[in-house]
């Protein structure tokens, strides 16, 4: 960088009120910086050597932090310059801002609501951060980042996108015109240490006897449904449950964002694809759902059904595919059956109502509802039984359920876990794989 441009931006900080030290002034240092490293690099001037190098590349950008900020007219403290360089490497190597709350593990999610709002979910909590972006372009920036390596896309013609970090974690942005506000961005972080039955059990999301009994599910191979609200937790009670299917089963997983973390040895996961730029090559769930079938699956876990899909699906469980498991979202128990009933009706089926029902009274053996309650906690509020169908109505038998009894002085629910003490349907098919569960699991509590 010439002395001439150097100054010439010296002086345009300053009659800015951007004095170097100010959090204005640091701010257009970066940007000087950031700037200095992409016409270096596009020049050729700086060597950065490739990303499977990092420690390198840390170095290399680093020393060019350190010549700049020497540079200035007005010595920045320590402090104030390591601050700098640690922004500048989070954002030339990483994601910004973003960088931070990504590596803090006691935050779950991450929701940008353009450069000035960035808010975060802690224990369950919304709160806002103290993290903000420059401008709109540098939302923008930190977006195409996250999508261009995935081979998606995200512009006028296309403002939403759906993606996922290295690490597994979830990401959906959406940009002007649709977002008012400014670029938007929310992560689901993957969790480093997947969640165990053990470990909600200790949490208080289901009972011990609960934990137990789902145990003996996924083993007996019942086909299985979690369902609940809008962050819920429903992928990682899913996940949690995989823990418990024989590791020498085939497992095909079918995501639109693959997030499921499972052990066993025998996995094949398949995850849908957006169209390209030329709207050609799209794969929808649905398309590998069918594929599946002709996979040899022992078991089909679909991360989610929204759509057409969850007709396939109950035509792989009406057809000899036990095991099977999905999450959905639903208000109650009762109103996953009505969600999956408007689902294979999305498909194009125009089959009789009746004729549906009996597909997922047949499919289905368990509905496991959970819901996110106001003190931030999630708990397994339904272990629900699909009995069959009766006329017209499929017959729902609550086994397990959480009784709410009040809140705490600190605002924390107060309830229990209520056993109904009824042995379900489905204990024969349990037993026929195997599976035979003691009399404590039938004693009312």
């Amino acid at each position: 960088m010439s002395l001439y441009y150097r100054l010439e931006g010296n002086r345009q900080a300053e009659e800015g009120g951007a004095f170097p030290g100010s959090a204005l002034g640091n701010q257009v240092l970066k940007e000087r910086i950031h700037r200095r490293i992409i016409e270096e690099a596009a020049s050729n001037k700086l060597f950065l050597p490739g990303e499977g190098n990092k420690q390198k590349l840390q170095a290399v950008i680093g020393e060019l932090c350190r010549q700049m900020i020497q540079a200035e007219p007005l010595p920045l403290p320590k402090a104030e310059a390591d601050k700098i360089i640690a922004d500048m490497l989070n954002e030339v190597l990483g994601l910004g801002p973003l960088e931070g709350l990504l590596q803090d593990d006691s935050v779950t999610e991450i929701m940008v609501n353009g450069p000035d709002q960035v808010y975060v979910e802690r224990q369950g909590q919304l709160m806002l951060s103290e993290t903000q972006f420059a401008s709109n372009n540098h939302v923008m920036r930190v977006i195409e980042r996250i999508v261009a390596p995935l081979g998606r896309r995200i512009d006028e013609s296309s403002p939403m996108v759906d993606a996922r970090l290295p690490d597994g974690s979830r990401v959906n942005a959406i940009i002007p015109p649709l977002a008012l506000a400014g670029p938007c961005i929310t992560i689901r972080k993957f969790a480093k240490k997947p969640f165990t039955l053990d470990k909600m059990v200790e949490l208080g999301a289901l009972s011990q006897m609960m934990s137990e009994f789902l145990q003996a599910c996924i083993a007996g191979n019942l086909n299985i449904v979690v369902a609940g609200g809008t962050g819920s937790g429903k992928t990682t009670t899913l996940n949690a449950l995989s823990h418990f299917i024989p590791d020498g089963q085939r497992i095909v997983t079918i995501e639109d964002a693959a997030e499921l973390q499972l052990q066993q040895r025998h996995i094949v996961p398949l995850e849908s694809r957006p169209p390209s730029m030329e709207g050609t090559g799209a794969v929808a769930i649905r398309d590998l759902v069918r594929n599946a079938l002709r996979m040899r699956p022992d078991r089909i876990i679909v991360g989610e059904v929204r759509s057409g899909e969850a007709f396939d699906m109950l035509q792989a469980m009406n057809t000899g595919h036990d095991g099977c498991m999905t999450t959905a979202h639903a208000n109650s128990p009762r109103d996953v059956l009505r969600r999956l009933e408007t689902m294979v009706l999305m498909a194009g089926m125009e089959l009789p109502v009746k004729a549906i029902r009996e597909q997922v009274a047949s499919a289905f053996d368990l509905i496991i509802y959970q819901s996110r309650f106001r003190d931030g906690k999630r708990r397994i509020t339904h272990i629900t039984e699909v009995q069959g169908l009766e006329g017209d109505v499929i017959i729902l038998q609550d086994l397990f359920s959480f009784k709410q009894t009040g809140h705490s002085e600190e605002g924390v629910l107060e309830g229990h876990f209520h056993a109904a003490g009824l042995r379900p349907k489905f204990l024969e098919k349990m037993e026929l794989n195997g599976v035979r569960l003691g009399n404590e699991f039938f004693k009312p509590y």
